[in-house]
C-alpha cells in the first residue's frame, strides 16, 4: 500500500497512547493530520489489576501536534473525520460509527489475539480462559474487532511473571506494534491464522478478577 497521507483518529484529551505513538512515527515521512473525537470520562470502577497505565498522565494532544506542524482537527463526532488520508490510525477511540469507516481504512490495535480474543479487557480474560496472549493490528469493519487482520504479535510470557510484570509487556507490545503499522502493511506476520473464534467479551466483574492470580500460576505452567 503506498502511503502519503496518515490520519491519526484520537481523544481531544490527553492520552498517553497517542503520545507515545506520535514520538516514534513523527519521524516516518508521511503528511499528518490529526483528528480528535470528545471524551468522556468512564465512570470510576473498583479493579485488581491496571492492565494499562493511566491514560491520562500525558500532555494534550493538540500540543503534540504544534510542535510537530500536524493540521489538528477538533471534531463533534466521527462523522466529522473526512475521508482525504490513504489510511487512518486509530491511537485512541471508541467503536466509530458505519458512516464514520465508509470509504476509509482504518485501522486498529487491539489487545487480544482475534479473533480467539474479542472486546473488553482482553489481556485479563485471556489468562481467566488460557488463550495465548498477543495484540493485533487490523482494519476496521462494521463488527466488533473482527475486520481483516494485517499483523499479530504474541506477548511473552515467562514463569516468573506476575500479573503486572506481563501487563506491562503486553501494553509495550502493543504500542510497538502500531507504532510499526506501515511496515506491517508490507510485511503482515499472523502465526495464529487457525486459532478458534471466540466470542465478545464485556468488561471483567471484580469477583472474577479476583481468581486471576491463581489462574496467572496455571497460565504460566502452559505458556511461560
Amino acid at each position: 500500500m503506498s502511503l502519503q497521507t496518515v490520519g491519526l483518529i484520537t481523544y481531544d484529551y490527553p492520552h498517553l497512547k497517542t503520545e507515545q505513538i506520535l514520538l516514534r512515527i513523527v519521524e516516518k515521512q508521511y503528511n499528518y493530520k490529526m483528528y480528535a473525537l470528545p471524551f468522556t470520562p468512564r465512570k470510576p470502577r473498583e479493579v485488581l489489576v491496571q492492565h494499562r497505565p493511566d491514560q491520562t498522565i500525558s500532555i494534550p494532544p493538540e500540543v503534540l501536534a504544534q510542535k510537530f506542524n500536524i493540521p489538528y482537527f477538533r471534531c463533534n463526532s466521527d462523522k466529522d473525520i473526512d475521508n482525504s488520508c490513504d489510511v487512518y490510525l486509530v491511537l485512541g477511540a471508541g467503536i466509530l460509527s458505519p458512516e464514520c469507516i465508509a470509504g476509509k481504512k482504518v485501522i486498529n490495535c487491539h489487545p487480544g489475539i482475534i479473533p480467539a480474543c474479542r472486546g473488553l479487557d482482553a489481556f485479563k480474560w485471556a489468562i481467566l480462559d488460557m488463550k495465548p496472549l498477543g495484540i493485533t493490528l487490523h482494519f476496521v469493519d462494521e463488527a466488533v474487532d473482527a475486520g481483516e487482520i494485517i499483523a499479530i504479535l504474541p506477548t511473552n510470557a515467562f514463569q516468573s511473571d506476575s500479573l503486572e510484570t506481563l501487563a506491562r509487556r503486553h501494553y509495550e507490545n502493543e504500542i510497538d506494534i502500531c507504532s510499526r503499522f506501515d511496515e506491517l502493511l508490507e510485511n503482515p506476520v499472523n502465526s495464529y491464522k487457525d486459532i478458534a473464534v471466540g466470542n465478545p467479551r464485556k468488561r471483567m466483574s471484580y469477583e472474577i478478577e479476583k481468581t486471576l492470580s491463581t489462574a496467572l500460576n496455571q497460565y504460566l505452567e502452559q505458556y511461560g
